[in-house]
């Protein structure tokens, strides 16, 4: 029996998502694995254009590594420590403030709170720095600090803490514009012995699916992605972004998707592990415009792909994520942001507009019940009618931090 797939099945499938059909899994299969690039590519930024218009946006933000103490062993992470070891830390209160305040007088306006999932389950010392504070748990810390800094500061927090409850969840929406936490995979077989996710309890798919879920439940601008490259296969990154669809299609919470490229970092298990491919991303990526629901935005990290950065939006990204003009990418400190003079450039040699955007996108600043009371004069001082940041001596100005400096090979 000819199993092979007909270029003419190929076009009719590229032809149905490109006018907004939804993909199933084994639709969207047969286009990462026969179709041309070209063709994939074409259709992603068709579907974009009608979708998003020309608008590619971004986020300037802090980046506040709340504790690297983390219960997880990630065979790809650099970021989580053990106690004594170094860059093992949990910031005080004077330094998240100090911190966001440098944000703050750069122009950023996003907070982005990141830290390791319930380093006091596992590491006394954790445990003794957030009894020295007044709190049991990192979440409950975290949550304080974000109300600390929209207070002093006026940024809009945006925390990735990783597993949380309804309750947790719903004590971050009043400070939160938004919440994120990346899916990375629903592939239960990289929690074996040896995989990407072992020996991290909080990497389990369906517990990650129910947090996501729970952030829908209680409208909840969300963000969260896959990771791509650390030994899933494409049928299961396609199934993780069914799931998230799935998700979306039922509370319409997921305001982006991140696409993340593995890169290999010394002193992991994973150091000598393989690289995404660019090509791989950008299929990747592709498909991924073409499953998703159109109002959900798409989102590559450009300093992950250095000097090719500027190709990720042939493959019909609409989002450059967060860009810091103050620190580094804690979670990849070997990859520095590109200049937003780059992007800027880079955005408009595509023949689009980068406009900077708030951490909550400007489709959900109106949507009913999405705001939290008390965030909305804060959002409303910040944004213009549009609902993307207010026009102001920061914006598009470029950064003069040389952590913001973009790799060229």
């Amino acid at each position: 029996m000819d199993t092979a797939v007909k270029p003419g099945q190929i076009g009719a499938l590229l032809a149905q998502a490109e006018a907004g059909q939804p993909l199933d899994v084994s639709e969207a299969l047969r286009l990462a694995e026969s179709a041309a690039t070209s063709a994939l590519l074409s259709a992603a930024r068709a579907l974009r254009a009608r979708a998003k218009g020309r608008i590619v946006s971004y986020s300037r933000k802090v980046f506040i590594p709340l504790t690297t103490l983390c219960r997880d062993y990630c065979g790809y992470c650099t970021f989580r420590k053990d106690p004594g070891e170094p860059g093992a830390h949990f910031m005080s209160p004077d330094e998240v403030l100090a911190l966001a305040e440098s944000g703050r007088k750069a122009g950023c306006k996003e907070a982005l709170f990141s830290l390791g999932d319930q380093p006091e389950a596992v590491f006394p010392e954790a445990s003794e720095f957030l009894r020295r504070e007044g709190y049991s748990r990192t979440l409950d810390y975290l949550a304080s600090m974000c109300e600390l800094v929209l207070e002093r500061t006026g940024l809009l927090p945006h925390a990735n803490p990783g597993l949380m409850p309804a309750a947790d969840l719903a004590r971050l929406k009043a400070s939160n514009a938004s919440v994120g936490m990346m899916l990375e995979t629903v592939s239960p077989r990289l929690l074996r012995n040896g995989q990407a996710h072992w020996r991290a309890p909080d990497k389990v798919p369906a517990l990650r699916l129910r947090t996501i879920e729970a952030a829908g439940e209680q409208q909840i601008p969300f963000t969260t992605g896959i990771l791509i490259g650390i030994g899933e296969t494409m049928a299961e990154r396609l199934e993780s972004l069914a799931a998230i669809r799935t998700l979306h299609v039922r509370h319409g919470h997921i305001q982006e998707v991140i696409v993340q490229n593995f890169r290999a970092k010394a002193g992991t298990r994973m150091a000598i592990h393989p690289d995404a491919e660019l090509e791989d991303m950008l299929r990747t990526l592709a498909v991924a415009r073409l499953m998703l629901p159109e109002d959900v935005n798409l989102q590559a990290p450009p300093n992950l792909s250095y000097g090719d950065f500027p190709r990720l939006l042939e493959a019909g990204i609409n989002d450059w994520g967060g860009i810091s003009p103050v620190t580094l990418d804690f979670i990849n400190p070997e990859a520095a942001w590109p200049y937003i003079a780059a992007l800027e450039s880079a955005t408009r040699a595509a023949g689009l507009e980068l406009r900077e955007r708030l951490a909550i996108y400007p489709e959900f600043i109106e949507k009913r019940g999405f705001v939290h009371p008390r965030l909305t004069v804060r959002i409303d001082c910040l944004r213009d009618r549009q609902g993307y940041a207010r026009f102001g001596e920061h914006q598009n100005a470029g950064n003069t931090s040389n952590a913001s400096r973009v790799h060229s090979s």
